[in-house]
């Protein structure tokens, strides 16, 4: 069992850059990926005027269905408002809800895939409106990195 905290969180406005996948045949894992690597290799962060956080947010949202149909991940940054959004890029407003707050700890993006190796094999009463990974400070060093995962419950 892994440790979690029940949070219920605010409204939470995100601009980023986003792919439509699934999770079979480790296509999320290929099109988060490339979705990562032209986030860093075009400074996705700093074409953010509005951000409110340098942290970066990978939010899962727009769920066909649950975690076995397709999604959108959006690789962004926390704004303050969505009236100016970058082109190319797409914001979503997360409403407030609960969430179960996962910590993962060790090498990235190992330790961030077992813990949703762990929740895809749990039976969490899960809302699907929106998860998502918080990359902040303490996530910098991939080798030993501490990343928060928060999974929206009813």
């Amino acid at each position: 069992m892994m440790e979690n905290e029940r949070v219920s969180l605010d409204k939470i406005l995100i601009i980023g850059i986003s792919v439509r996948t699934n999770n079979h045949n480790n296509q999320a894992q290929r099109d988060i990926s490339q979705l990562w690597g032209r986030f860093i290799l075009e400074n996705i962060a700093n074409s953010i005027s509005n951000k409110i956080s340098e942290e970066i947010y990978c939010v899962y949202t727009d769920y066909e269905s649950n975690h076995t149909g397709d999604y959108t991940t959006i690789l962004g940054c926390l704004v303050s408002d969505v009236d100016s959004i970058p082109e190319e890029m797409i914001a979503r407003e997360i409403p407030r809800n609960d969430y179960l707050k996962f910590i993962s700890e060790g090498k990235l993006p190992e330790s961030v895939a077992q813990t949703w190796d762990f929740i895809w094999q749990s039976d969490y009463d899960r809302s699907y409106i929106a998860d998502f990974e918080v990359y902040g400070i303490a996530s910098q060093n991939p080798d030993n990195a501490i990343v928060a995962t928060y999974l929206s419950v009813k």
